[in-house]
């Protein structure tokens, strides 16, 4: 098994489409399957630093969302993010033009720590709190005159999945939101602003939120834990893989600096995993929960030997496992960046309150129909994890590049 990045050989069965620029490296990776998620490299930022080095922390930054790529993407998860997805009044490209220009302004001002125009409350405003707004296009915007063919290249609907048990509430939307920051109270003032603004074009579809542990007591970057307890992020691409897995090949100039987002609510039942042995847990993923090393290693950031067996001839890493089954040895290399957000919902029943709690999952990747989908059906043929997971929403999104000072998220797409 290779341990240094590195490209499959010829006549591997990888799909004409999926390039050189497709392809990615395989050291350390857990997979990129649909309980993944959390920090790019934050295993290797606190594995084997000197005792002397100075802790870099990853809460209280200020992010521009003048850059090539919008934040809220590779930059750090934070401990708080609120995803709203909104439907348009009015299918067309003239309120769409304006929602998008109002919520540049908006956003311009809100990650500068500035009140916005008009805005009621000022005093919320606030600078260093890590605060990004990233911005997506649904689907049926490439459905109005003129831009189904600026549509990006790969950017598909995910298909049904024999698992899914889909729920209208958390599906689809024209118009995607997401604000993350380092605390509630900053998320929830920028998205009342940015809900505020968009009610004359849109309504809201869905809105979900969640956290994430993705910094230690002292602020620095570590692997965060999903609600299995499982470390949950392991093997992110970082460097050129990373560029390649989620950064658009695209010919089209408007998403120069975009990517594609697949969003997918994941019920996790904790009640049966509760009951699980940890034995048995180990094995449905592969991994050790104590540490997130592979069940053929001792760190977290130790490759997977996927041909390892025991004592019997089984394999160490169980073939239905999910670090297997997501890996990109048995993917034809295919990765993405996956950020997840754990959530727990009390709703209103006829018997009293009722609790689910589970993953939003967040995946980034630069072609869904080459990436992602493939992956997908993978996991959903044969994942052990499977007995305990199941989708309950799905969406996608084209999200743009940054965009310039004085002008707007998404411009080129409408010249």
């Amino acid at each position: 098994m290779p341990d240094e990045p590195g490209v499959p050989p010829a006549g591997d069965g990888m799909e004409p489409g999926l390039g050189r620029r497709r392809l990615f490296g395989y050291a350390g990776a857990a997979g990129a399957g649909a309980l993944a998620g959390g920090l790019a490299g934050a295993a290797l930022a606190r594995a084997g630093a000197p005792a002397s080095a100075p802790v870099e922390t990853v809460v209280g930054r200020d992010y521009s969302p003048h850059e090539v790529h919008q934040a809220g993407i590779v930059t750090p998860t934070p401990a708080v993010t609120r995803l709203l997805a909104f439907s348009l009044h009015d299918l067309a490209v003239e309120p769409l033009v304006k929602l998008l220009k109002l919520w540049s302004g908006d956003i311009q001002s809100a990650m500068a720590g500035t009140p916005v125009p008009g805005d009621p409350t000022p005093e919320l405003a606030r600078s260093g709190v890590s605060l990004s707004v990233t911005v997506g296009l649904g689907p049926r915007v490439f459905t109005l005159p003129g831009l189904l063919r600026r549509r990006p290249d790969g950017f598909v609907e995910i298909p049904a999945m024999r698992h899914d048990r889909l729920q209208d509430r958390w599906n689809g939307g024209d118009v995607l939101a997401i604000v993350a920051a380092d605390d509630a109270t900053t998320v929830d003032y920028v998205a009342r602003r940015l809900t505020r603004d968009a009610a004359t074009f849109a309504r809201p579809a869905w809105v979900q939120e969640g956290s994430w542990r993705g910094t230690d007591a002292s602020g620095a970057p570590v692997t965060g834990r999903n609600l299995f307890g499982q470390l949950d992020g392991t093997g992110n691409p970082t460097g050129p893989d990373l560029d390649a897995a989620v950064w658009a090949d695209d010919p089209l100039p408007w998403f120069a600096g975009g990517t594609c987002l697949v969003v997918r609510r994941i019920e996790m039942d904790l009640d049966f995993w509760d009951r699980t042995t940890r034995d048995r847990q180990e094995k449905v993923i592969g991994r050790r929960l104590d540490t997130g090393a592979p069940l053929t290693g001792t760190l977290e950031t130790d490759a997977l030997d996927l041909g390892a067996t025991d004592a019997a001839g089984a394999p160490v890493i169980a073939l239905d496992a999910h670090a297997r089954r997501s890996h990109p040895l048995e993917n034809n290399g295919r990765r993405i960046l996956r950020r997840g957000l754990n959530y727990t919902l009390t709703e209103a029943s006829g018997d009293g309150p009722a609790t689910s709690a589970g993953l939003v999952f967040l995946a980034f990747c630069a072609n869904i129909a080459q990436q992602f989908v493939p992956i997908q059906n993978r996991l959903d043929a044969g994942d052990a994890l499977n007995d305990w997971t199941h989708a309950v929403g799905s969406a996608v999104f084209a999200i743009p590049g940054g965009f310039g000072k004085g002008d707007w998220i998404a411009r080129g797409l409408f010249e």
